[in-house]
């Protein structure tokens, strides 16, 4: 059984819901939210158009009751039709991902934060479903994504359009549409061929070549584990907000301290490499989790080093564990 946070007010532990639609549902974290709704008996359908997402982040799914996988574009016409439901609940993770997502992504990017999201939205209100949208911190303006026709404003311009819908349906027609705020995540099953930190880090410890660290190491970078994560999500989905919830790490280590971390639990070789950081992306913003933790009593619990090091045991896989034990998690459970 996995575990997660208590629902409610009343400490609930059961799932509110019968059958759930995750769109995007074959990533990172789709994945890991398809796999805790269904060990807690929640039926669930995945749709991916796998242009991002993984078949192999699912494939453990295959064949369980109440699991179904879709290949399906949700931007595209006739997706919302096919997705029959009826579904009490959907999680909507199809849309932009990164601030530096490739630029030939950009019409994908827009259209899934537009027309995919408007069809989430459709399908929410046609079953009566609660309807959460995964979105990103919104740009910081100084950073030059203001401008409509930046570098990486895809993104940034998908993240405010999306976001506004989703308020626009709840204010006009009374949705129950909420929009989590989700800031760096990372655990096992996360991609490492992004560029970020930590995945990239492990990526090139775990094959012997050196961990490039932009800059002088410095730069701070908060980190959530997935297992909080999806925590988060749950919990506000579970409840009835329609104002953003930052869902995000309490902690910030420096760059230059999970570059070295890394490299200890691989037991890698590998030297740390500083290069010139003058093309590093600005520092982020940080979580303002007050609000998750107030009105939902959600709290992270699983601390940087602890949650590397469990991402470390997961790459390097059963064959090849680290020494050292990894201890459990405390949590409630759904019974």
């Amino acid at each position: 059984m996995m575990p997660t946070a208590a629902f409610g007010p009343g400490g609930d532990a059961r799932p509110p819901w019968a059958r759930a639609l995750v769109t995007g549902g074959a990533g990172f974290l789709g994945s890991h939210l398809c796999t805790r709704l269904l060990d807690a008996g929640v039926e669930t359908d995945c749709v991916d158009d796998l242009s991002t997402g993984r078949a192999e982040k699912v494939a453990h799914l295959a064949g369980r009751p109440g699991f179904r996988f879709l290949e399906r574009d949700i931007a595209e016409p006739g997706c919302s039709e096919a997705l029959t439901g009826p579904y009490d609940l959907v999680l909507h993770l199809a849309g932009p991902a990164s601030p530096t997502a490739p630029s030939d992504r950009a019409v994908r990017i827009l259209d899934a934060a537009s027309l995919g999201t408007r069809a989430a939205l459709s399908v929410a209100g046609r079953d009566g479903a609660r309807f959460l949208l995964a979105s990103s911190p919104p740009a910081d303006p100084r950073a030059g994504d203001a401008d409509p026709v930046g570098a990486h404003s895809a993104c940034a311009e998908a993240v405010r359009f999306s976001e506004a819908l989703v308020a626009a349906h709840a204010g006009a027609h009374g949705s129950n549409a909420g929009i989590v705020r989700l800031f760096t995540g990372y655990g096992p099953g996360m991609r490492t061929d992004g560029g970020d930190a930590p995945g990239v880090f492990i990526e090139q410890a775990l094959a012997g070549r050196p961990v490039v660290v932009a800059g002088d190491g410095s730069r701070t970078h908060t980190l959530c584990y997935v297992d909080d994560m999806v925590d988060g999500v749950l919990l506000v989905a579970a409840g009835r907000s329609v104002r953003p919830v930052d869902i995000g790490g309490d902690e910030e280590p420096t760059v230059g301290e999970i570059a070295r971390r890394v490299i200890d639990l691989v037991g890698s070789d590998s030297p740390l490499a500083f290069v010139d950081g003058r093309d590093e992306p600005p520092r982020g913003a940080r979580p303002v989790t007050g609000f998750a933790r107030e009105i939902f009593g959600w709290l992270p619990g699983v601390g940087w080093r602890d949650g590397l090091e469990r991402t470390v045991v997961a790459f390097r896989g059963p064959d090849d564990p680290l020494p050292t034990v990894v201890s459990g998690r405390t949590a409630q459970r759904w019974e």
